[in-house]
């Protein structure tokens, strides 16, 4: 795995050449056979602009033991604070490792976004790293996007977003977040937990909220989710 820790430290150390940098999922390495799962995500940050306010509403499921394919549909609230459909998604997990297999477990994702109103594309790769230290856990990822389309710049952007969270109970799990990119730094305090059933069947929530420390002002954003596996 010494090629896999150089690959995520260059993208640790070229996070400085990152354009812009949005507050997002933090992925886990893992994947299990044969899951399905839909997933609800939401994101609302307060900044100078006014409240920008976004959903993802998605559902995806394993085709391989260490693979699973997942469809978003991404909606925004306009302008005219209307809330439409603004674009979809598609994204790709794969678990490297087994987990427990070495003394870290990797993952990787990859995901292509499409503009509902515009041909306009994003491409997305990211490396996932996550480390237990008794209950606590340390998750890191490293992510890589290009931008390109009719109205859009080409562009290329780098990123971080990790955490470390305690296992306290499995309902309820408190961390420390933070999302790194050149103009871009935010940390704050997360929460997340899983409710297990019959099975396979499983929901897992998560919340946090983080504060940008990288400029002078109050831009904070609200990020939290949920997710039925079954």
């Amino acid at each position: 795995m010494t090629k896999s820790v150089a690959c995520l430290l260059l993208l640790v150390s070229a996070s400085c050449l990152a354009d812009n940098m949005t507050v997002d999922k933090i992925y886990h390495p893992y994947v299990l056979a044969n899951e399905r799962e839909v997933e609800w995500r939401l994101m609302s940050s307060n900044t100078d602009a006014g409240n920008l306010l976004a959903q993802r509403l998605g559902y995806g499921q394993a085709f391989t033991e260490n693979k699973s394919i997942e469809f978003y549909v991404i909606g925004e609230r306009d302008s005219d604070d209307n809330f439409t459909v603004s674009g979809y998604e598609i994204e790709t997990r794969w678990m490297l490792t087994e987990q427990g297999e070495y003394s870290s477990d990797w993952g990787a994702f990859f995901e292509i976004e499409k503009q509902d109103s515009e041909a306009n594309y994003e491409f997305s790769s990211g490396l996932i790293v996550e480390k237990e230290l008794g209950k606590v856990s340390a998750t890191l990822n490293g992510i890589l996007s290009y931008e390109w389309g009719d109205t859009a710049e080409n562009e290329l952007e780098i990123a971080m977003r990790g955490k470390v969270r305690y296992r306290y109970l499995s309902a309820f799990q408190p961390s420390v977040e933070f999302h790194v990119g050149e103009r871009f730094a935010a940390i704050g305090p997360g929460f997340m937990g899983t409710y297990r059933f019959d099975g396979q069947k499983q929901l897992k929530w998560e919340a946090s909220f983080v504060t940008e420390v990288s400029q002078p002002g109050k831009h904070h954003t609200l990020r939290f989710g949920i997710e039925y596996e079954f």
